[in-house]
C-alpha cells in the first residue's frame, strides 16, 4: 500500500464522512474505524489519519475552539471541503454510499461506524418498495444515517440525559424538526444524543433543556409522576446537565431555544 498516492475526489468524500463521525481528537492511526476503512482503501491507517488531521485544518469550528489541525492540505482538500460543506445536504448522502461500496454491502444494510470499535454492519429491518421511491427513500435514509452516526460518535455513544450506553436503545434527536428545517437536516449541532424514551419525550415537547444545558420537564409530563417508573427516568434526572463530552461540538444554544419556545409543552 502506498500512502503517497494521489487522492481522488471520492475517497476524500469518505475522508469527511469520517471526518464528520468521529470527533477531533481521535484522529488516530489505531482508531479502529480509521484502521477499518484505509484498509478498503488500499491506504495506510496513517496516512487516512494523517487527510484527516489536514482537513481539520480547514474547519473553522475547529479554529474556534483553539485547534488547528495539520497544515499540508491539498488544493483538492480545499475545493472538496468547500463543495461539501457548501452542499451537505446532497454530498453527505452521496459520501454514506461510497461509503458503502468499500465494504460492498446490499442496500438493506447499514453500515455504522463506531468510534472506538470500527466498522459494524446490520441488516435492515425496512427496505423501499418501487423504483422511483427507492431513490427518494434511500437519499433521505443514507442522509439519517450520516446524521444518526455524527451525532452517536460525538457523545460516545451514550444517551445525554442517562448514560445508557446500549447504541441501540439510542437515538439522533434533531432540536430544530427535519420537516420545518431543511438546512439544519445534516448539523451536528443540530442534533443530541437520547435514549429512545427521553427522545420520544423531547419530540413531543414533553422536556428540554435550559440555557444552562439542563434538563427542564414539562406539565403534562409532571401529571404523570405517580407513575414509578416515569419518576426514576425523569425525576430523578431533572436540572442535570446534558452531558456532552469534550471533544465534541455542543448543540447550539440558539436551536435549543427555539425548541424551548416554539415546541416545549411546559
Amino acid at each position: 500500500m502506498s500512502s503517497r498516492k494521489r487522492w481522488t475526489r471520492d475517497e476524500l468524500l469518505v475522508a469527511l464522512n469520517l471526518y464528520e463521525k468521529i470527533p477531533f481528537g481521535h484522529f488516530d492511526e489505531d482508531q479502529p474505524v480509521i484502521r477499518d476503512v484505509a484498509k478498503r482503501m488500499n491506504r495506510t491507517p496513517g496516512s487516512l489519519a494523517m487527510k484527516l488531521a489536514n482537513l481539520a485544518s480547514l474547519d473553522p469550528a475547529t479554529h474556534a475552539r483553539g485547534r488547528k489541525g495539520l497544515p499540508g492540505a491539498a488544493n483538492r482538500d480545499r475545493d472538496v471541503w468547500k463543495e461539501f460543506q457548501g452542499n451537505r445536504d446532497a454530498l453527505a448522502p452521496v459520501s454514506e454510499e461510497l461509503l458503502r461500496a468499500l465494504f460492498n454491502v446490499d442496500d438493506s444494510d447499514e453500515v455504522d461506524l463506531v468510534k472506538g470499535i470500527g466498522v459494524v454492519i446490520r441488516k435492515a429491518s425496512v427496505q423501499p418498495v418501487g423504483p422511483t421511491e427507492a431513490v427518494a427513500l434511500v437519499k433521505v435514509r443514507r442522509g439519517q444515517q450520516f446524521f444518526q452516526q455524527m451525532v452517536l460518535n460525538a457523545f460516545d455513544s451514550r444517551c445525554g440525559i442517562t448514560g445508557i450506553a446500549i447504541r441501540r436503545f439510542l437515538v439522533a434527536s434533531h432540536i430544530l424538526p427535519w420537516s420545518s428545517h431543511p438546512a439544519e437536516r445534516l448539523n451536528p449541532q443540530n442534533g443530541v444524543c437520547l435514549s429512545r424514551l427521553h427522545d420520544g419525550a423531547f419530540d413531543a415537547g414533553l422536556i428540554t433543556f435550559d440555557s444552562d444545558l439542563r434538563l427542564v420537564l414539562g406539565k403534562e409530563l409532571r401529571d404523570a409522576m405517580a407513575n414509578e417508573t416515569l419518576q426514576r427516568c425523569f425525576v430523578d434526572f431533572e436540572g442535570k446537565r446534558l452531558n456532552v463530552p469534550n471533544n465534541s461540538l455542543p448543540p447550539k444554544p440558539e436551536f435549543f431555544a427555539f425548541h424551548r419556545e416554539h415546541l416545549f409543552r411546559g
